[in-house]
């Protein structure tokens, strides 16, 4: 989760303590409860009553977030008596820049705060984040608010100390940092829960907006849900605060080449894609992490001659022996990667933006590729269990064979049939001696099969199950291509490194680049048989 900065201001009363030197303190409401603030990324956020600690350890006092510029700690937090905030008491440091601090909170020039927190629990609605809980960090002198009422009531100056402090009202803003609660989003292909790890938050008012960095989008990408959407935000405030009002078609490198003709002409919706960047293979197998440490290769170890358990002939005669031997197979990992070199250009006058349509092709393509890694490998691990007429009879005995090939050695059936959409469709054309479909078309079409040995749907790939295998088709497998396996046989591996970006100012330009590295493991090539065609 990125950081929120929210920020409120108020009327500051100065007093100055004669005679106290340890008195060098400002004193407000760190943060109002239950009211709704846009923060600096766009997000709207709800601080919740109880939301913020009052125990443990006490948070720092910073200027503007800044560590570097740490001026003292906040040494008491408090729940206002009508519930409607956290108060706070802060000591700021007799240090060069808390002198400044102070005379800046006096003269009114740093009339706010903001915290900065660490959400635990949080809950979203209607686009809004309601902070439950979280772990206060700190609490910055700010400028500008967020939160309205969110205000510093006084700030306590030792006239011993800093004699040249004025006693004139100003206002302070409290930032502070929110914890929200939300249920955790599912992955369709796993349907299991990711976990969302809590970030510091930064509550400060809306800033200048700033183009995110292609590692920024990446991430913001893969995470998804609000995140994504904050990041498209970011994008979209950027190019109005930035950018002419000419638009044009989404580019890829310069406009002279790229997009010639499209300056000044509007443009309907995003970009047409073509290509659906998916990976049957590798989702139905894996991917497997890579293994740490680092290296350009691994070892995967298998059991290359078992142990052996024989019947003993008569009392004390010797049972069977044999060594269990295991065989250390080194696995190579590949790097794939793609770049683009990408004109400001193309970034500012484009309308949907360049930037983004490039970064989503360029991971599109990564998908692609290491599908079709894992495609040419498969098909080459495999051993042949026959040749198909392409009769059904034919088709039959050869899912048969393959099974009976596999379960011979191993005790295994076959779990997968993996084919290219050639073979897929021969498939579904199968008919018995009746011409009635030997895989029904019960996908929404309103035809009854007569033949119980599976289904299909001319209007998706997932719809055939043969004698219940699952079915899985990748255009990235060769024509005429069909493997029956096991999915313990063949192993896939995955680091995914992400996005790097380089600014270049000499061509007014940014480099992008993704890449990651990939691996398979052919771990048993009796569990992968392919069907070749007469």
């Amino acid at each position: 989760m990125k950081p929120l900065n929210m920020i409120a201001t108020g009327g500051i009363q100065i007093e100055a303590a004669e005679g106290d030197s340890e008195s060098r303190t400002i004193t407000g409401i760190a943060v109002p409860y239950g009211v709704e603030a846009q923060v600096s990324d766009g997000r709207r956020v709800v601080i919740e009553a109880g939301a913020l600690p009052t125990e443990g350890k006490n948070p720092k006092l910073f200027m503007n977030h800044q560590p570097e510029q740490a001026i003292g700690t906040v040494t008491k937090r408090v729940e206002a008596a009508d519930g409607s905030g956290m108060t706070f008491t802060a000591r700021v440091a007799r240090s060069s820049l808390g002198n400044d601090a102070m005379v800046l909170a006096s003269e009114g020039v740093l009339d706010s705060v903001s915290v900065g927190i660490t959400p635990t629990k949080w809950t979203m609605k209607d686009g809004v984040m309601h902070v439950k809980a979280a772990k206060w960090n700190e609490l910055s002198l700010v400028p500008t608010p967020a939160f309205d009422g969110a205000t510093i009531s006084s700030v306590t100056a030792s006239a011993e100390s800093d004699p040249d402090e004025t006693e004139e009202p100003t206002e302070q803003v409290v930032e502070e940092t929110e914890t929200v609660e939300t249920e955790a989003p599912v992955t369709e292909a796993a349907a299991k829960p990711e976990t969302i790890i809590p970030t510091p938050l930064f509550a400060s008012a809306p800033k200048a907006s700033r183009l995110p960095s292609a590692a920024e989008y990446l991430a913001a990408f893969h995470i998804g849900g609000e995140v994504k959407a904050g990041v498209e935000r970011q994008i979209l405030d950027w190019k109005r605060e930035n950018q002419s009002p000419i638009e044009a078609a989404a580019g890829d490198e310069t406009i002279a080449t790229n997009l010639p003709g499209l300056l000044s002409v509007p443009v309907l919706g995003p970009v047409y894609q073509e290509l659906a960047f998916i990976r049957p293979i590798v989702n139905a197998l894996g991917p497997r992490a890579m293994p740490n440490p680092g290296g350009n290769s691994f070892v995967r170890p298998t059991i290359s001659q078992h142990s052996t358990v024989t019947q003993q002939a008569n009392e004390l005669a010797a049972v069977g022996t044999q060594s269990m031997n295991v065989a250390a197979n080194t696995v190579t990992k590949l790097t794939l990667g793609g770049s683009l070199d990408i004109s400001y250009q193309s970034i500012d006058f484009t309308d949907p933006n360049g930037l983004t349509t490039v970064i989503n092709d360029l991971a599109g393509e990564y998908l692609l590729a290491t599908e079709g890694v894992a495609a040419t490998n498969l098909l080459a691990a495999a051993t042949s269990s026959g040749v198909w007429d392409l009769t059904v009879t034919d088709f039959m005995k050869s899912l048969y064979d393959a099974a009976v090939d596999i379960s011979t050695t191993t005790n295994r059936m076959p779990t997968h049939i993996m084919v290219s959409p050639d073979v897929w469709a021969q498939i579904g054309q199968l008919v018995d001696s009746s011409n009635r479909p030997l895989f029904a078309y019960t996908g929404g079409t309103g035809l009854q099969g007569f033949n119980g040995l599976g289904n299909a749907n001319l209007g998706t790939w997932a719809g055939v199950n043969p004698l219940g295998l699952e079915l899985v088709v990748s255009s990235k497998l060769a024509a005429k291509s069909m493997i029956i396996l096991h999915n313990t046989a063949f192993e896939v591996y995955e680091q995914m490194r992400g996005m790097l970006s380089v600014e270049q100012p000499s061509t007014l330009s940014r480099l992008i680049s993704i890449f990651g590295y990939f691996a398979t493991f052919k771990a048993n090539a009796t569990m992968i048989r392919k069907i070749t065609q007469a």
